[in-house]
């Protein structure tokens, strides 16, 4: 150490006096210390100042640059000398070395920024306000031969995609191009694997998916599939997966996604839905995800019915059932939802058995299955008298909605119960629907599906009870007392928030329950009338109107 300490100070003198051949001296003296021991060798490094000397040092055309730069690399694999490093103000002129042609020096100067910006987004951002991403980018495809030097650029672009401020300059590179020359000629598992890291944040953007399409990155990905899909090597199964994962993330853009359908005879689409079928859980997965992504606008959901999608996707969950592949199940099952969006689709769904299939995972305990399950169902039954009928009276499938209307830890689970409950009684508009709902114990849930957060929710189920008071009114008077139905109803039209909408229905349902004495005491209970009289100088015609009738009504019957 007192050698270092004699070396540290032969450098403060020697760089004031720009002597190389004693600066080079003391550099190797440093080089060999912190090899020695790196901690304790940057430690007295600040304690005796030197960091502040570097700036000068760093001179483009200098012999001695490799070396200063080597030094800033090891010294910052500390964190406590990283913010030292700032301060003496070594990132300057460490991304003016960026434009060197010197190899070495572009070696050693992408480690000390790597190392000096590490897990700092603060700096990282500096990094891309300083433009060192079109740099590192050029110096990628200029130097792609030497792999030191590409992998530097690698662990550079991986730090720095995860940054959202770093996306748009990265897609005003040649980046795609680039990433995608360099994985077509890697062999190595270790290689493809950088890169991959590298491709996964980039491709979260939609402008660099679809360039990352155009550079053939996706006859890559296939490639790595056809290599990996048999092999029961590790590093076979992690390939296997990054790739059919990244390529599912290339269809989340919608031009990337609509060039790989090509309009339902893309090569690529055809491949894709050939691993639907196949015995690998993973792209089963894949396949799935991807019908699912394809399925985002109704004619290619149009054609993909049409084509025969759904046989497979229905024989892919028959094998899931007992197998019990949870994110297989879920994606199939979200495609099958996507699918079912367009009017014209239902009919053919419904007459090739998808709810039947859907209904088999109704023991299902898992949430997200859960979920896409009552999406599916819900879909399918939209203007589907018959399917709604049948599902409707189907009394396993509404005690089980009920129990999942009251899953608190689950809210998207416990909505979409809620919505499927009502659906199924709005779109068959039958007594014996309403009938099993009632036996079911589900009408209490809609009462509280009325005061939701969620308009589409609250009209939902004020038409639901406006049919159940319709169609059974009787048999379900217990239940809209249990509920606290009429009092609901004098809130929501009490408030001032409440959407023309709702007010409308709420007044058409309050008309609907006065044939019930219980319930027609507890509305003249509560006034009713005063709160209904104010609502016929509304804004809104159809609500205002609707005061008036409904005034009438509770007059004639007070």
């Amino acid at each position: 150490m007192d050698n270092l300490s004699d070396a540290l100070k032969k450098l403060k003198l020697a760089s004031a006096d720009s002597a190389t051949d004693s600066v080079e001296s003391c550099l190797d003296c440093l080089l060999k210390a912190l090899a020695h021991n790196n901690a304790n060798a940057s430690e007295k490094v600040q304690e005796m100042g030197v960091l502040s000397l570097l700036p000068t040092l760093l001179a483009p055309q200098s012999s001695c640059t490799p070396k200063v730069a080597n030094i800033i690399a090891e010294v910052a694999k500390n964190e406590f000398m990283r913010s030292p490093c700032v301060e003496a103000g070594l990132i300057p002129p460490l991304v003016q070395l960026l434009h060197s042609k010197d190899q070495e020096v572009l070696l050693q100067t992408g480690r000390a920024l790597g190392n000096i910006c590490y897990d700092s987004h603060s700096l990282q951002a500096q990094l891309i306000n300083m433009g060192v991403i079109p740099t590192l980018v050029k110096l990628l495809g200029l130097h792609s031969d030497n792999t030191a030097l590409t992998e530097m650029c690698l662990i550079a672009f991986g730090n720095l995609a995860e940054l959202e401020s770093s996306k748009e300059q990265f897609a005003s590179t040649n980046i795609a191009e680039e990433l995608v020359r360099l994985f077509q000629k890697q062999a190595e598992h270790e290689k493809k694997e950088m890169i991959f890291e590298v491709l996964a944040p980039l491709a979260e953007n939609d402008v660099i998916k679809l360039q990352l399409v155009e550079a053939g990155l996706v006859e890559c990905l296939l490639d790595v599939v056809t290599h990996t899909v048999n092999g029961e090597r590790d590093e076979d199964v992690a390939q296997l997966k990054t790739a059919s994962d990244l390529m599912v993330l290339l269809l989340l853009g919608d031009e990337s996604m609509q060039k790989l359908f090509d309009a339902g005879k893309g090569s690529v689409f055809e491949r894709v839905l050939s691993w639907v079928p196949s015995h690998n859980h993973q792209l089963q997965l894949a396949g799935a995800l991807a019908i699912a992504n394809f399925a985002r606008n109704d004619g290619n959901c149009i054609q993909m019915v049409e084509s025969g999608i759904v046989q497979k996707l229905l024989e892919l969950l028959d094998r899931h059932v007992e197998e019990g592949n949870v994110t297989v199940q879920h994606a199939a099952l979200s495609a099958l939802r996507n699918l079912a969006i367009p009017v014209v689709n239902k009919a053919k769904m419904l007459s090739a058995g998808v709810s039947d299939t859907v209904l088999k995972f109704l023991p299902s305990e898992m949430p997200p299955v859960q979920f896409k399950l009552l999406g599916t169902l819900r879909m399918l039954i939209d203007t589907q008298v018959d399917a709604a009928d049948q599902l409707g009276t189907n009394s396993k499938l509404v005690e089980r909605l009920v129990e999942w209307c009251e899953a608190k830890d689950h809210a998207g689970v416990m909505g979409e119960s809620n919505r499927l409950l009502s659906a199924l009684i709005r779109h068959s508009k039958s007594k014996d629907v309403v009938k099993t709902v009632i036996q079911g114990a589900g009408v209490k849930h809609l009462v509280v599906m009325a005061m939701s957060e969620h308009m589409i929710m609250q009209n939902e189920a004020l038409v639901a009870l406006g049919l159940i008071a319709g169609l059974d009114l009787v048999g379900a008077e217990k239940d809209f007392v249990g509920a606290g139905l009429v009092q609901v109803l004098h809130k929501l039209l009490s408030d001032e928030r409440t959407a023309p909408e709702i007010k409308y229905n709420s007044m058409i349902l309050i008309c609907a329950v006065m044939g019930s004495e219980p319930l027609h005491k507890e509305v003249q209970g509560l006034a009713f009338i005063d709160v209904v009289s104010k609502l016929r100088s509304h804004e809104n015609k159809t609500v205002s109107h609707q005061a008036s009738l409904t005034e009438q009504r509770l007059t004639a019957q007070s």
